[in-house]
């Protein structure tokens, strides 16, 4: 069943244009993949030449829903999660990240994009965890307190 009050069929499509062009124009500019984890975790890791553009794709990231908030109203957020429940989470996916070799942004939009078996792969387990976790936490530990 669709939640018709949560269908945006449109602002999706816009928006995964405008992932794809970004992620287009990064490689074709600048020759880089536009993976998030990649991008953040370098850095720390590179030459300075090479830190700006980096830091102008995060800033960017978080500059643009400001831009947004001007034109259009904000969805509001809301997390259904404690803290302790962020905190790990946020360490597990920084820890598949890594044993990836990628994230979803990565390896999701641009591998996918290019063809990559090794992204196919990596996207498919993705979205298999993704999948089981909240087929555990909705139906399997529902109502558990862990």
């Amino acid at each position: 069943m669709i939640d018709l009050n949560n269908f945006t069929p449109l602002g999706s499509l816009t928006g995964g244009i405008l992932i794809g062009a970004a992620a287009a124009l990064l490689l074709l500019a600048n020759g880089r993949v536009a993976g998030i984890s990649g991008i953040l975790g370098g850095l720390w890791s590179t030459e300075r030449g090479d830190r700006v553009w980096r830091l102008a794709f995060i800033v960017g990231m978080f500059v643009s829903p400001a831009v947004y908030s001007l034109v259009a109203i904000m969805p509001e957020a809301v997390i259904e999660a404690d803290t302790m429940t962020l905190i790990v989470a946020g360490l597990l996916v920084g820890l598949g990240t890594r044993y990836a070799s990628g994230c979803t942004s990565g390896h999701g939009v641009c591998g996918l994009s290019r063809g990559s078996v090794r992204s196919l792969t990596a996207t498919l387990a993705f979205m298999a965890a993704g999948f089981l976790t909240v087929y555990l936490a909705r139906h399997a530990f529902a109502g558990l307190s862990l």
